[in-house]
């Protein structure tokens, strides 16, 4: 590749147009103003003189040349990276052997083999009367070259001896070392000070800003959300919309006394809307809208985020009315101390400013913080009492008439088909999220554009609602053995959910998906809020039912296996420790029997709660549900072998079946 040294030097191609001709007929005054008016728009932004611009002859280009600091420095940077390279170069062509001692030097001007001596400064050039070749000797800096000579008794009058004045490259020389030793560091340490504290490094201000806040500033108009654009979080909404307006109207609320929250806390699973919400908030509220993750407080230096959060607050307060958004809250405001939660010096500052700042609020002071996270268990007590945050808003999963709402929204600007039932699609995604409900229609509209199609119809819903479930579609190659063996699993599990009276089996498939070889989809009918000892055992028989497929027609186990078991063992222990549906009693027995969501730090602090003993017994409580849900599954399979071989060997030759085909087998 070839390299443009111009354009790395910063100097600009010359226009080759010579002066102007007379083209098409144009008389030479209307050329000349052609030529002025090229000028002029060429030089419209700089300050050139009007009357100069009209006395340039035609066709005159005009260049502006700047001179400023930058210009000075930069031009002081060229020559002195070009002194260095001539002077490195000169070094690196001059041959050694052109060097001699000065004794050398005498010897050979004594014996007349000298034509000419040049004496610069400290340096003594010999030109050699055989071959004409240039060598060269250094003296001392205080002797003089003539009084070597005469001591030695040379004749001066037999060879030419030049002294050359070389002081005005002494005082060269003396500049430029100067200039690379002093003001070049001076200049480079200011360069890189107002680099660092200008933004350069360390953020918002460089390293003398770290104290300073990184929110985001949202302008009343530049945000399209509004609360219309939210669904399936209707007290959510209504508490929030009770913000803004105490924020847009004031004093109807003073007026009875009453004084704004400071503080409303969004707890929820991810993907249920929190940070959507306060988006809507950022959209509906006429006031500054400052948005800060809590990560952002976090810096290597302690303090930085204690200094970060005042400065958060006095930004705010200076605006009057403010809105506060802090994401993922649970990053700086975790329970102090204790083996779950460990010191943290700079978390700790940062977290005690914030406690502070929001209970240093005027009561007249219309600021007002909110805040989201996922683990609103994990926050520390003194964050969540009223004064701080007043209020905590609770958001769960969305239920059918929510998904409607949410689905309602998401569809529009998508071409779907007119066939597509959104009742049904929103029976069929029980467990989805907000986010998860935008995925599986952007999926679907992302594959029926890859299809070419014009339509988005259900194929395409189903199949993303697959995709966001369990994971894109995975064609192995398997053996005839693998795919039997897949397929009797997969029958386990849709027989024992069918004669256990169960939610309808949607789908089964031997195709793989994710992590999975293979699938029974069972989506609920509907959003249960209650669930009973006698149906959660039946779902544990369903979870066992592959295993006791292959038990029953193989009398083997395979792998495949594991998170059915792991999915049986997590109902059983729920209810020993949890919901007290065991021998054991109605007893609690501690986070370190929980769900998925647990504080593992937390459980080894609280595991003395409960005795050896007890742990021994609550162990076999759990054995004992799931060897009955084992031995269910073994019952009903062996009652109904015909039907599960049916299911089997329709499912090898066509991989899926859908529910109803599911349900003509089963008649």
């Amino acid at each position: 590749m070839k390299f443009d040294w111009k354009k790395f030097l910063g100097i600009k191609k010359k226009s080759k147009r010579g002066p102007s001709s007379h083209r098409g007929g144009l008389p030479p005054e209307a050329d000349r103003q052609n030529g002025k008016s090229g000028a002029k728009e060429k030089i419209k932004n700089n300050t050139i003189p009007k009357e100069i611009l009209d006395k340039l002859p035609p066709g005159a280009s005009v260049k502006q040349v700047v001179i400023g600091p930058q210009q000075i420095v930069k031009g002081t940077l060229y020559l002195l990276i070009g002194f260095w390279f001539l002077s490195s170069l000169v070094s690196f062509l001059s041959p050694e052997d052109m060097n001699i001692g000065i004794s050398d030097a005498v010897q050979a001007i004594k014996e007349e083999r000298v034509e000419k001596v040049i004496v610069m400064g400290n340096q003594i050039f010999l030109t050699m009367k055989e071959d004409g070749s240039i060598l060269i000797a250094s003296k001392e800096g205080n002797a003089s070259m003539v009084e070597i000579l005469q001591r030695e008794g040379v004749d001066l009058t037999r060879t030419e001896v030049v002294i050359e004045n070389r002081e005005g490259m002494k005082l060269f020389g003396d500049i430029v070392s100067i200039l690379l030793t002093v003001i070049l560091p001076v200049v480079l340490f200011f360069w890189l000070f107002k680099k660092m504290s200008g933004g350069g490094m360390g953020g918002d201000g460089g390293v003398f800003g770290f104290g300073k806040s990184k929110a985001k500033l949202f302008i009343k108009g530049k945000q399209n959300i509004k609360f219309d654009d939210v669904a399936g979080v209707e007290e959510a909404k209504n508490d929030l919309m009770e913000i803004v307006d105490f924020l847009k109207n004031p004093k109807k609320y003073q007026k009875m006394g009453a004084r704004a929250p400071k503080g409303v806390l969004l707890v929820g699973p991810a993907g249920v809307g929190k940070t959507l919400l306060a988006r809507a908030v950022a959209g509906e509220a006429e006031v500054p809208f400052f948005s800060m993750a809590g990560s952002e407080f976090m810096e290597m230096l302690v303090g930085v985020g204690a200094s970060r959060v005042r400065d958060l607050f006095a930004t705010a307060k200076k605006a009057g009315k403010a809105i506060i958004f802090i994401d993922e809250i649970d990053a700086i405001g975790r329970a102090r101390g204790g083996l779950g939660n460990p010191s943290h010096g700079e978390r700790e500052q940062t977290l005690n400013q914030i406690l502070v700042e929001m209970d240093g609020f005027e009561a007249n002071t219309t600021v007002v913080v909110l805040a989201a996270t996922n683990r609103g268990d994990l926050l520390d007590p003194a964050l969540l009492r009223p004064g701080r945050f007043d209020r905590r808003v609770v958001l769960e999963m969305p239920d059918i008439a929510d998904r409607k709402g949410i689905l309602a929204i998401h569809a529009k600007g998508k071409p779907f088909s007119k066939e597509v039932n959104w009742d049904r699609v929103a029976e069929a995604t029980v467990g989805f999220s907000g986010a998860d409900l935008e995925n599986m229609l952007n999926e679907a509209a992302i594959k029926a554009a890859r299809e070419n199609k014009t339509e988005i119809d259900k194929s395409d819903i189903d199949e993303a609602s697959l995709k966001v479930k369990l994971g894109s579609e995975k064609r192995r190659v398997q053996t005839d053995d693998d795919k039997k063996m897949t397929a009797y699993h997969e029958a386990g599990h849709a027989i024992v959910n069918f004669v256990e009276k169960l939610d309808p089996v949607s789908r089964i498939s031997i195709v793989s998906r994710g992590m999975a070889l293979g699938f029974t989809l069972v989506p609920p009918k509907k959003d249960r809020i209650h669930e009973t000892k006698a149906r959660l055992i039946s779902q544990m028989a369903m979870a066992m039912g592959g295993r006791a497929a292959e038990k029953t027609v193989f009398n083997d186990m395979t792998t495949g296996a594991s998170s059915d078991i792991r999915y049986a063992t997590n109902i059983a222990r729920s209810m020993v420790t949890e919901w007290g549906m065991s021998d054991l009693g109605p007893i609690n027995l501690g986070m370190q029997y929980g769900g998925n969501d647990v504080d593992w730090m937390s459980v080894y602090q609280d595991q003395g709660q409960v005795s050896d003993g007890m742990k021994q017994k609550v162990d076999e409580e759990i054995k004992k549900f799931v060897d009955l849900a084992y031995k269910k599954a073994l019952e009903v399979l062996k009652k109904n072998r015909k039907k599960m071989d049916e299911v089997a060997k329709v499912l090898v030759e066509k991989e899926t079946l859908n529910e109803e085909e599911f349900s003509l087998l089963m008649k």
